[in-house]
């Protein structure tokens, strides 16, 4: 009886440690099979690096490209940017000669208007009018092809209510270019700057193309992917001053006709016609001349300021720069485990 009592009672005793280390082994088996599943630390990348090996890759420069055509020739690119100004702008401006140039080369050309760019005091309506009809005028003096594109630059951080001027500058535009066509848009429009502000005057139907500017610092610029043309840094093929950049296969580039057999403009066919705005666009005879006095009548920046050089280089980390966010060092689930019995 003794002998039975003690059996049972030691039997128990090791039944009960054997459940618990049965329970014990389920609950390691459910942690390590958590631990797997969780999603590793988040990476942001400052510039992210270009799409691929067969990217489309261009620059944009501030001088006339006619005196680097030896290194653009050789240099295996697809397009060249350059500006339209303001005639009181000390930087030249893309000219019909020079886009001939580029386009015997069999490079693609990228129109870029830019004038008192940085300067947030700038962005009106009125504004957007006067430098639609100027872009317009200049690109057809250098022939450039009905449909192609002239992005237009906003050169600084806009945000929150900066936005809303913006917003009323590329109205102005949308306006100025109707008016300049005789009641069409003959040329399409582009925006560079930060991630907010291409992401917020497209979805305006503002602006069909978009050119992320390599500020990465700038408002919604990390992570934007809905850009057209992405500038970047220097390219160390290259000796001159120039920004690197890479395009989608639409990015609005054109070549002048006359200046080589092969087609005379790049233009995808993926268009779609901008929506409707709220701002009025009925533009008669008076609506140019009046649109001019008003710009005439608003505070302009000083005349320095428009000697400003063309879309800086951005100060920011290079393209390759990976930054991670710290996590914690996990603790050892097999070391809880252990410890536990």
């Amino acid at each position: 009886m003794s002998v039975s009592n003690s059996f049972e009672q030691n039997f128990g005793e090791r039944g009960a440690q054997a459940l618990t280390l049965i329970r014990w082994a389920q609950a390691l088996s459910v942690l390590l099979l958590t631990g797997c599943a969780a999603e590793p630390p988040a990476v942001v990348m400052l510039n992210p690096a270009p799409r691929g090996p067969h990217a489309i890759q261009g620059i944009d420069i501030p001088t006339d490209a006619s005196d680097v055509l030896g290194e653009l020739q050789g240099g295996n690119l697809d397009f060249v940017a350059r500006y339209y100004r303001d005639p009181a702008s000390r930087w030249p401006t893309l000219s019909a000669s020079e886009a001939q140039r580029l386009s015997s080369l069999g490079l693609n050309i990228v129109a870029v208007w830019e004038s008192h760019s940085h300067d947030p005091r700038y962005f009106t309506y009125s504004s957007g009018y006067y430098d639609a009809m100027s872009a317009y005028r200049q690109a057809r003096n250098i022939g450039q092809p009905i449909s192609s594109a002239i992005y237009f630059a906003v050169d600084f951080d806009a945000r929150d209510a900066r936005l809303e001027p913006v917003t009323q500058y590329f109205r102005g535009i949308d306006a100025g270019m109707i008016a300049a066509s005789g009641g069409r848009r003959d040329y399409r429009v582009g925006v560079y700057g930060s991630g907010t502000v291409c992401d917020t005057v497209k979805l305006a139907g503002l602006a069909q193309y978009a050119w992320l500017s390599n500020s990465t610092a700038w408002g919604g610029s990390v992570g934007y992917e809905r850009w057209n043309i992405r500038q970047g840094g220097r390219l160390a093929r290259l000796s001159f001053n120039h920004d690197g950049n890479e395009a989608t296969s639409d990015y609005g580039g054109f070549r002048i006709a006359g200046a080589e057999t092969a087609p005379t403009a790049t233009i995808a066919s993926s268009f779609q016609q901008p929506t409707a705005v709220s701002a009025p666009l009925t533009v008669n005879n008076a609506a140019v001349p009046a649109a001019m006095a008003a710009v005439a009548a608003q505070p302009q920046p000083d005349a320095g300021e428009s000697a400003a050089a063309p879309v800086p280089a951005a100060s920011g980390p290079s393209p390759d720069t990976v930054v991670s966010e710290s996590t914690p060092e996990r603790p050892s689930l097999l070391g809880s485990f252990l410890s536990a019995l």
